[in-house]
């Protein structure tokens, strides 16, 4: 579950006021909107990346809206991916494992079953640089995914695809939200995407937050 409580959000000049939302557990929710009206500066709240400048932020029926971003068993893929140049796949899998402080055998477990969840098993030894557009996706959703999150918040992650590649990664997310049933938030412009994937919709728009009719 995700739950805003009228949080307002200010970076310089921007402003955002009193926003609530609410998305149940197991939900796959889509926002759209058009660039520059707080999108992504929502996403980074619910993350702890961010602090608002009023109102609150739970997870789980928890108010973690002073919980350190670690503490808050979120799965966070931002558009840009962020991934460590100098990590290889298998290193980028285990990541938030070893700071979870998961046993060796507990580390190796899932690393080893997100990737092949993922299809990314014969890239483990590989390093970033060199990836594919698809491939590198799937590294960074593998990342956010393989500590077993309670909330998954995705910041565009198929804009940067071509449209084979597109089609696949949409198939890849239908089957984790099938698979996993883990609460989900994820940006996007585009309509197909929502279309295909989401239980919920919702359009940030003029400051306002409204939800959206699936027909």
């Amino acid at each position: 579950m995700i739950r805003l409580d009228n949080i307002s959000i200010t970076v310089g000049t921007f402003h955002l006021p009193n926003v609530s939302l609410e998305i149940e557990r197991g939900r796959y929710a889509i926002l759209m909107g058009k660039t520059g009206c707080g999108k992504t500066s929502l996403l980074e709240t619910i993350c702890g990346l961010r602090k608002p400048s009023s109102g609150s932020v739970w997870l789980q029926d928890v108010d973690v809206t002073r919980y350190a971003p670690g503490d808050r068993e979120i799965g966070y893929v931002p558009q840009d991916l962020a991934l460590f140049p100098t990590y290889n796949v298998a290193e980028h899998l285990e990541f938030g494992l070893k700071l979870h402080k998961a046993s060796p055998s507990q580390l190796k477990q899932r690393r080893d079953e997100t990737a092949e969840i993922l299809g990314i098993t014969h890239l483990l030894r590989r390093p970033i640089d060199g990836l594919s557009g698809g491939e590198a996706q799937r590294v960074a959703l593998g990342r956010a995914i393989a500590v077993e999150p309670s909330v998954l918040l995705l910041d565009e992650p198929l804009s940067a695809l071509d449209e084979e590649t597109r089609d696949e990664m949409l198939e890849l997310l239908q089957s984790l939200k099938e698979a996993t049933n883990v609460t989900t938030l994820h940006v996007t412009h585009n309509l197909a995407e929502a279309e295909r994937l989401a239980d919920c919709r919702y359009r940030l728009s003029d400051s306002v937050l409204e939800h959206v009719a699936i027909d």
